[in-house]
């Protein structure tokens, strides 16, 4: 199975054994806990993943120019999240750690564990400015940033197979009713409009988030994160869950999408063979199709934007997905260290670390990287993932990373059961309520 580098997003869920191997392997590997004595270096834990090249390679260029060294602990994907929720707190926790912002660091926040860094922007405006702003924005808690943008953007993005679409002398939709005819088309060619993994629930969850924003703004979720799950009751939500159905109803998916996975690469192949015509999946689709079909990639790949829905108040500039993945600094390190740390992290504002993600095939999610999208393997694709972000007015963070994960698996059984027909659209709110 090949996992996407970019699902380094989704929550790891392993075996407690599993678990405990992680545990005991790195147990040796902390400073004797944040800022603790006898050890003058910064352990600094990165999640695993084929991005990691990038911060090996900035940890080399810090190391060379300060006194307080870093160490980099690469944590195995699988059991990152419980590795990190486990230690934080404990003598071997880490100094500086990647992490997803939102609900992945949310209790850290409360428990005062975390650098507020709000403090370090206003001594150092250049940093804040060297980010954009809804990115930076996305690892705050409570209007405070405790997370330094680190790695590149994943927004949700629409792809479609340019082959398919010249086949059927057709254009990617604009509006909301080009989708829809689009999908009387496609299936009049035998072709499904569009590729959906219906066993992966998180698949399904992009669909739900982008209507909702369409619908009803970035605000609605905003409610449901900041008073609780009663914010469901929004009549945006219910909009979307009868537009999905509608959506199911008229064939837009197939008939097969509940036993089509992404993980390996099902979803993905149908959309690159021409059986589907159109993917809406985040930006790692196009690294994806690249490892596993190269010739597709290269010229059979199109990308647009998710279209305004009817009647909907919501900016149809606005993104969902991953905004980025971030740093974050322990409030246990003192002193020299804590100086140390935080100048490590501003290193991810430099232009040598946004050259190394471009060179990795990676969008970064600085102000000023869009002079540098040439080095980009696929410079189209990079200005256009870049242009998305930036003109966007909100990115709302994944559902299922923005929320405590106790959310989670109640939230992906209610938008499989929706998709499937389980649940009507209201038995769909009210599941959501009732989380």
């Amino acid at each position: 199975m090949r996992i996407p580098r970019s699902r380094s997003t989704l929550r790891a869920s392993t075996l407690a054994a599993a678990v405990l191997l992680v545990g005991t392997a790195l147990a040796g590997c902390g400073s004797g806990g944040p800022g603790g004595a006898g050890d003058d270096s910064l352990d600094v834990w990165v999640y695993q993943d084929a991005s990691t090249k990038v911060q090996r390679e900035v940890v080399k260029r810090f190391n060379k120019t300060s006194d307080v060294k870093v160490k980099l602990t690469q944590v195995p994907g699988d059991g990152y999240s419980d590795k990190m929720r486990t230690s934080m707190g404990t003598p071997n926790a880490p100094d500086i750690f990647f992490n997803w912002g939102g609900g992945s660091i949310s209790d850290f926040v409360k428990k005062g564990m975390l650098l507020d860094l709000d403090p370090a922007m206003a001594e150092d405006p250049e940093l804040k400015k060297a980010f954009i702003p809804t990115i930076l924005d996305a690892g705050a808690i409570d209007g405070k940033h405790y997370g330094i943008p680190m790695r590149g953007m994943q927004p949700v993005i629409l792809f479609y197979n340019k082959d398919v679409f010249a086949d059927a002398g057709a254009k990617p939709p604009k509006s909301w009713d080009d989708l829809l005819k689009l999908i009387d088309t496609f299936k009049s060619a035998g072709v499904t409009p569009f590729a959906l993994a219906g066993t992966d629930a998180w698949t399904e969850q992009m669909w739900v988030e982008y209507l909702v924003d369409r619908y009803g703004g970035a605000g609605v979720f905003q409610k449901v994160r900041s008073r609780g799950m009663a914010a469901w009751d929004d009549p945006a939500v219910l909009k979307t869950a009868r537009t999905i159905r509608d959506l199911v109803g008229r064939g837009a998916f197939g008939k097969n999408y509940k036993s089509v996975n992404y993980t390996a690469d099902g979803a993905s192949t149908l959309f690159a063979k021409g059986k589907a015509a159109m993917h809406l999946m985040g930006s790692w689709e196009y690294a994806n199709q690249k490892a596993n079909q190269p010739a597709f990639a290269k010229s059979g790949l199109g990308w647009t934007t998710f279209p305004a829905v009817p009647g909907g108040s919501g900016d149809p500039k606005s993104v969902v997905g991953n905004p980025t993945n971030y740093w974050s600094v322990n409030a246990k390190v003192k002193g020299e260290k804590r100086k140390a740390a935080l100048e490590f992290v501003k290193f991810a504002a430099g232009q040598d670390y946004s050259k190394d993600l471009i060179a990795n095939g990676d969008i970064p999610a600085t102000s000023d990287a869009a002079s540098l999208l040439g080095g980009h393997e696929n410079p189209g694709y990079a200005r256009f993932q870049y242009q998305l972000v930036k003109r966007a007015p909100d990115f709302t963070l994944s559902w299922d990373q923005a929320l405590p994960a106790k959310y989670t698996p109640p939230l992906y059984t209610a938008i499989q059961k929706l998709f499937n027909g389980q649940l009507d659209p209201d038995g769909f709110v009210d599941a959501l309520k009732g989380m």
